[in-house]
């Protein structure tokens, strides 16, 4: 079955979008949202199994709507609700 995060290989969404300096980040924020990922995943607070059920849980149209490190972010603030953490 294929759910709204399924869309890697289906047509219509045309390439990944590449950044033409080469950088990895669009933005400052979006590094620090990676950083923090590495940071509470390497420390225990969530795996990566349950970070990517925590991006597979946003609602479709927030989903679509969202940037892929919006994503990570709401994944993050998901799961630190979740465990009392923030």
């Amino acid at each position: 079955m294929s759910r709204v995060h399924d869309i890697g290989g289906q047509t219509g969404f045309g390439p990944v979008p590449m950044a033409e300096d080469g950088q990895p980040f669009h933005a400052d924020w979006e590094a620090r949202v990676f950083a923090l990922n590495r940071v509470l995943g390497g420390r225990g607070v969530f795996t990566t199994d349950e970070f990517r059920d925590a991006i597979e849980r946003i609602p479709a149209e927030e989903y679509l709507a969202a940037g892929y490190y919006e994503r990570w972010l709401r994944a993050l603030e998901t799961l630190l609700a979740e465990r009392g953490l923030a």
